[in-house]
Parts: structure tokens; sequence; C-alpha cells
């Protein structure tokens, strides 16, 4: 296709894609200099993946200190479902590609059903058709795993598959990099602080929810733009919630400290 036969608006697109591609991945070198939430950074990245690749959603799986896999991120509540049953059941693309290291890719989950007899009709009864499981690596060092989903069955292109697996290997740097990460046990208790903090913010969205009267969705959404409009760490932010009674939703300034 020349310039000419492109539709009207794709340089636009092209343009606002290219910008914000090059947001993110400066976002994620932020990283590397700066004291940051490994839970807020893969939040970010979820969303980032959806914006950028296309994709219907995504999530994001990190290893604890057992070595068991752990939800860490999504870019919905039906992400965050459809990580939890590939755990609980012991099956699915992101697992298989955190035990290999290497990228697992379905561009029709309904053709795979006999190599996930579980997951594929779960993931099929959600809304997704396909799935690209990418790994979160550095080097034969593997921590975790980004999964993309997509809403037809149509694989992520091999072009957008080096895009993600470029922003999964920022990310991975990061999280490796960061100053208090000196040894494998050090790595192992930050990443188990991380997980820990996504369990306060689950409790979070709860109260949100309850108090507010909206949705855990929702109860989600005001916490991640309120951290992000006050440049707050989505922890920090969960913390005050769950133990000093803040309710972003209607309490204007920052949250109390203690």
């Amino acid at each position: 296709m020349t310039a000419a036969d492109e539709p009207a608006g794709s340089t636009a697109f092209v343009t606002s894609r290219e910008q914000e591609l090059a947001d993110t991945f400066v976002m994620l070198a932020d990283s590397l200099v700066e004291d940051y939430d490994i839970v807020d950074l893969l939040d970010r990245l979820a969303v980032a993946c959806v914006r950028l690749l296309g994709v219907s959603a995504a999530g994001l799986l990190l290893i604890d200190q057992e070595g068991h896999l752990a939800v860490v991120a999504s870019s919905s509540e039906e992400t965050r479902l459809l990580e939890i049953f590939q755990l609980q059941n012991d099956q699915g693309p992101c697992l298989e590609c955190v035990r290999t290291g290497a990228a697992v890719v379905s561009g029709d989950l309904d053709a795979d059903r006999v190599r996930w007899p579980l997951f594929a009709p779960f993931a099929l009864g959600a809304g997704f058709r396909s799935v690209a499981a990418l790994p979160l690596r550095l080097r034969d060092q593997t921590i975790g795993g980004l999964n993309l989903f997509g809403g037809r069955a149509v694989p992520v292109s091999p072009q957008d598959q080096r895009l993600a697996q470029a922003l999964a290997d920022v990310a991975t740097i990061g999280i490796l990099q960061q100053r208090s990460v000196k040894a494998s046990g050090m790595l192992a208790e930050h990443l188990q602080r991380a997980l820990n903090s996504r369990v306060v913010i689950e409790q979070a969205r709860g109260v949100l929810a309850e108090r507010s009267k909206v949705s855990m969705v929702e109860a989600f959404s005001v916490l991640r733009q309120y951290s992000r409009d006050h440049n707050l760490k989505l922890t920090d932010l969960a913390e005050a919630v769950v133990h000093q009674g803040f309710n972003p939703a209607f309490g204007p300034g920052r949250p109390p400290v203690t």
C-alpha cells in the first residue's frame, strides 16, 4: 500500500502511536533511575499494551518467593480472573511461557482446546479468541510473563510481538536493576513486596467499592486515576484507603501520611 492509498487520518494515527510508544518506553526507563511502585509500573504497561498493540486485554504475572506465579497487573477485571484461572488450574499459555522462557502464541483458541482443555474454553467464554504470552526475562532469568488477549481469531503480528517483547524486556530490567536488589534473595523479597502490594490494592478496591457504592472495576479506576493525578504510589494510596479511611472518590487533596 502506498501513502496515497492509506485511509484518511492514518498518518496522524501512526504519529500518535509512535508518540505513545516513546512515552511508554520513557515511563519504563524511569524505573532505572527513580524509586517506583512495581505494581503501578506493570499496571501501566498492561494498559499501554492494549492501546499500542490493538489487543483486547493484557495481564502480567510475577514469580513470588516460593517460586509460584501470581497475578500482579491486568487491564481489566475479566483478564485478572482469566489469569487467576490459569494459576488455579496450572494450565495456560503464560505458564508455558514462563516455564520455557519463550513466547507462546495461539491465533485461534478454539483450535487449541486439546492443548489447553480447561483454559481455552474459559478464555473463549470470556470473549477472547487469541493469545500471545511473552516472558519477562533478562538473558536466562525469567521472572514472569506478559499475556496479550485478542477478541478475534487473529494472531498478534510478529512485529507487534517484537514490540511487546521489547516493552517486557525494559520492564524486566527496571525490576532487576532497582537499587535495593543486589542478590537473588533480595530480588525474591523485592518481588514478594510487589505481590503483597497487590493484596493491599485489592483490599482498597473492596473498601472503596463498599464505601462509595461503585463496582470493583470503577473503584480501581478511581484509585489508579487519583494516584496519577496526585503523583502518589498506588500502594501508598491503597494503604491510606484501607488503614486511614481515606476516600479518593470524595476527599480532596492528598491522603494523610503516617
